[in-house]
Formats: structure tokens, C-alpha cells, sequence
């Protein structure tokens, strides 16, 4: 049973209800579009067309990684927005000979999550649905599932995906240890909830909407600016990683969720949250000033925070030394890395406080 309610702050300048209905279909494209980490085809080329519609050159890096470059008025230095890509799953360990599928986690993935229910194994030629099985229900203490009735959750190990499909049916779709397994995609479909998006896999989609709002918006920054729509980020930060190893950049600023919790003074609503702390350090606090000083002069109201069992492209690669100033601006959610709640203003108000911090970065 839950502690208490989570209370909402309202803002004092919410969004227009036509920004936040394109908004709300242009996350709901990119949800639909599968992209478990390594496995990020899809999107990629989606997000290719956007860029092209909107007359940018964008390239594909070694690592994966979207990358637009929009000019600056100040062309010898640089900063980065990065907002990945990628979402969590599952990953094939191993196939018996009746078609049972045996998968492992990918990024921060729980079964129970999901749900008994429609995953689809992305074959190296063919896409085969299957169903995410827990076992039956009427059962005894001799069968495996009823400790899972009482007592534990149920894990990876304890799940299966049925097929009714032959290991050898399977083999020639392409299905394979290291095949990923994302939840089907009729049942990634955003639901709308007034002013709020409900969805899988709003880590990260609604940040790389963020990123094309951006890219729609921003025209001559102060300095040379990058979007980025980085890959794998879930199991490691790789592609920011290899980005920033090769890119000299002044500043990074990373795109995120924000869990909410009653652990956290962070309030459900359309205020942005700038992160002073996550799990792999601190942000740098110089950095953080700027953009809450973009915020106040628009006015958009930020939140401030510092959270736990978290990382993002931009405390990962600022810890391991490629960047020496960075930052992360993410938006309040409801049940992080599961079926997550978010208010489409927070989002909105995240491209507008980077909108202003692009024109007169420092």
C-alpha cells in the first residue's frame, strides 16, 4: 500500500494544448518504433527522416549514434545535448527444442514489469511474437510458480517466452542467443491522460522528442551545438561514451527521466528537475547556475534534486573524464523503467529552458 500521494505543483505558465498534442504524437511514433539497446535499426532510421525533413545533415557514428550538428555564432567551441535512444528488454539466452524461449535481462528489465503477455523477438530476419509465460496459477506447492504466488517476484530465470513454434522454425527467422526481446508493439501504444502521456519506454523516447523539438527550433546557438540520440546507454553509456571520447565539448547536458518517489522532494507536474547528484557523481554545479538562470528568465519552473540508482549519459562520461562540465535535465515519472507516467508540459518545458540556454550558453 502506498505511503501517501504524490502531491503536484502546479505551474504559473502551462503549455498550449495543441504543443502538447504534437508532442504526445511525436513520443508516441517513437515509442512504436522497437530499439533495445544494440539492436537500435528502427530508430535510427526514423529519426533520419525527421532530420531530413527538416534540411539537417545528420550521420550515423561507429557507435551508433544519431548526431545533427547545428552551427554556432562562435564555431570554436562546442556543447552537446544527448538523449538515448535505446530501451530496455530482454536478450535470448538460450532456445529448447519446443520452441520455449529462455531470456535474460537487458538494461534494468523485470519480468513482472511486463506481464504474461505479447513480446516480440527481433530475428535477424523475421520478427516472432511470442507470449511471456509465468506459469499457471491453480497449482500446488510441488509445482515451481507457487512460491511465486506468495512469496518472491517472479525473475528472468523463473519466465519463458512461448512460441509453439520448433527450434528449428525459429532458427530460420533468424531467432538466436543475443536476439533482443522487447514488449510487443501493440502494447507500447501511449495513452493519454488529460495533460499527462502514459507509456512503456518514455526512457527515453520523450527526451529524444525533446531532441527533435530542438532540432525544429534551434537555429544559430551561441556555439557549435550537437544533438545526439545516443545508443546503449542502458548497459553502459557506450555511445556517449564514444562520442564525447572524440568530440571536445564544453559542456554535455544529457535528457532524462526523473524517478519520482517519496524518498525524493520532487513533485509530479510540468516542472522540469535539473539533477545536482546521481549514483556516478556530481553534475557541475557551474553548469547547473546557467540553466537555472535560463529557466527564471523565461520564466519555466525547475526542481532541483539528488537521486539514487540513476546515471545518464552525462554524469557517465563526465566520471570516466571526457567532459569537465556537465549536466542533466529531465522531467517527473511515474513508475521509471515500467508503464511510466509523465505531464507532456514537463517535457515541453525541458526544449524551451534548453532553447534559451543554447542562444547565450557561456
Amino acid at each position: 500500500m502506498r505511503a501517501k500521494r504524490l502531491t503536484t505543483e502546479k505551474s504559473t505558465k502551462p503549455s498550449a494544448s495543441s504543443q502538447l498534442d504534437g508532442l504526445f504524437e511525436r513520443i508516441e511514433a517513437l515509442v512504436l518504433c522497437h530499439s533495445p539497446s544494440g539492436a537500435e535499426a528502427e530508430i535510427n532510421e526514423y529519426l533520419q527522416e525527421c532530420f531530413a525533413a527538416l534540411n539537417l545533415n545528420c550521420w550515423v557514428d561507429d557507435a551508433d549514434n544519431v548526431i545533427v550538428k547545428i552551427p554556432g555564432k562562435d564555431n570554436t567551441r562546442a556543447i552537446a545535448i544527448t538523449a538515448h535512444k535505446d530501451e530496455i528488454g530482454g536478450i535470448v539466452k538460450s532456445i529448447e527444442p519446443d520452441g520455449c524461449v529462455q531470456v535474460r535481462k537487458l538494461g534494468g528489465a523485470f519480468p513482472w514489469v511486463y506481464g504474461e503477455g505479447v513480446m516480440d523477438l527481433l530475428g535477424d530476419r523475421t520478427t516472432i511474437s511470442g507470449i511471456l509465460s509465468f506459469g499457471s496459477r491453480h497449482v500446488s506447492h510441488e509445482s515451481p510458480q507457487k512460491v511465486q504466488q506468495e512469496n518472491v517476484a517472479v525473475r528472468w530465470e523463473d519466465a519463458w517466452i512461448e512460441t509453439k513454434l520448433t527450434d528449428r522454425e525459429l532458427d530460420e527467422a533468424g531467432i538466436r542467443p543475443g536476439t533482443r526481446v522487447v514488449i510487443g508493439k501493440h502494447r507500447k501504444r501511449p495513452f493519454r491522460m488529460g495533460d499527462y502521456i502514459a507509456s512503456y519506454t518514455l526512457d527515453n523516447k520523450a527526451s529524444v522528442a525533446i531532441l527533435l523539438e530542438l532540432a525544429a527550433g534551434l537555429t544559430q546557438p551561441a556555439v557549435d551545438t550537437y544533438l545526439v540520440a545516443s545508443a546503449k546507454e542502458e548497459v553502459g553509456a557506450i555511445g556517449a561514451l564514444f562520442f564525447t571520447a572524440r568530440t571536445k565539448l564544453a559542456a554535455l547536458i544529457a535528457l532524462e527521466i526523473c524517478p519520482l518517489s517519496l524518498e525524493y522532494p520532487i513533485h509530479d507536474g510540468d516542472a522540469p528537475v535539473l539533477l545536482a547528484q546521481d549514483a556516478y557523481g556530481l553534475y557541475d554545479e557551474g553548469l547547473n547556475q546557467t540553466l537555472r538562470d535560463a529557466a527564471a528568465a523565461i520564466p519555466v519552473p525547475l526542481q532541483l534534486a539528488t537521486i539514487s540508482g540513476f546515471g545518464s549519459d552525462a554524469s557517465i562520461a563526465m566520471k570516466m573524464g571526457h567532459v569537465g562540465r556537465a549536466a542533466c535535465l529531465s522531467f517527473p515519472t511515474q513508475n521509471t523503467h515500467g508503464y511510466e507516467i509523465a505531464h507532456l508540459g514537463a517535457i515541453a518545458h525541458c526544449a524551451t529552458i534548453l532553447k534559451a540556454y543554447c542562444r547565450g550558453s557561456d
